[in-house]
């Protein structure tokens, strides 16, 4: 570890005289340094870093924080920008309270082991939190099969805008065991109670092509890495971060 951590300071060090040589450079003109001067403010600063290497995590630190405050301002502005897509989209399914005053936007595959951990997370919130709008968006990125499984998903939307079979659907597959795909999601339609003759003629139409594709398009836009993702106002979390953090996220948006 130290042997990494030696170039890696070495390498914030000459970063930061790179940096103090570009500021003393554009400071030039205005204080009339001349070329010598500005090489021995140089070295003084490059000595004093060799010197105090404890300085440099507070250099790292501090450049790990502008950095991560930049990439959120950013991230606040594109979901800003592609609001009226990730919330209201009527390429989407709608679970909980339609008029609910805070939505919370899930992107997941049929196939993520972390979206099906998640599951409970999403049933506990739909059952406790009456004024929560819960918004599903199919991102198959596992395979073949999770993209089967998409497409019967979107047609099981058709054919249920209440989401009340849906969500009887969805827990079957994305709670079920082994790989899902066409086979296991069509299973799960039966089971739930869909009308599987306009399931399968669904299941062609352009508005499942145009949803994924959408959906797609957009987890891009976000920066949409992995399953589970979710979205609550204008903050993206990625992961299965548990139904504490997901409470606390709705309760600061409510405030």
């Amino acid at each position: 570890m130290q042997a990494f951590i030696a170039p890696f300071r070495r390498t914030a060090v000459l970063a930061s005289v790179a940096a103090a040589s570009m500021m003393f450079g554009q400071a030039a003109v205005a204080q009339t340094f001349s070329d010598d001067q500005r090489h021995q403010i140089e070295a003084i600063i490059k000595d004093y870093l060799i010197s105090h290497p404890d300085v440099m995590d507070d250099i790292m630190a501090a450049m790990d924080k502008h950095q991560k405050e930049a990439d959120a301002e950013k991230q606040r502005a594109t979901i800003i920008q592609n609001k009226a897509t990730i919330f209201s989209s009527p390429h989407q399914v709608v679970l909980g309270n339609p008029q609910g005053n805070v939505t919370m936007v899930e992107f997941f595959d049929y196939n993520c082991g972390f979206c099906k951990r998640a599951l409970s997370d999403m049933m506990t919130l739909l059952k406790t939190d009456p004024d929560l709008k819960f918004v599903l968006k199919e991102f198959p990125v596992l395979g073949e099969g999770s993209v089967e499984a998409a497409h019967v998903a979107v047609a099981a939307r058709m054919q249920d805008s209440s989401g009340k079979k849906y969500i009887d659907f969805h827990q079957k597959l994305l709670g079920g065991r082994g790989p899902a795909d066409k086979a296991h999601a069509l299973a799960a339609a039966k089971e739930a109670g869909f009308d599987m003759g306009r399931l399968e003629k669904d299941m062609a139409s352009d508005e499942v092509k145009t949803t994924i594709d959408e959906n797609l398009k957009l987890a891009d836009t976000l920066g949409v890495s992995g399953t589970p993702s979710y979205v609550v106002g204008s903050e993206l979390l990625v992961g299965a971060v548990g139904l504490d953090e997901l409470r606390e996220k709705i309760a600061a948006e409510r405030k």
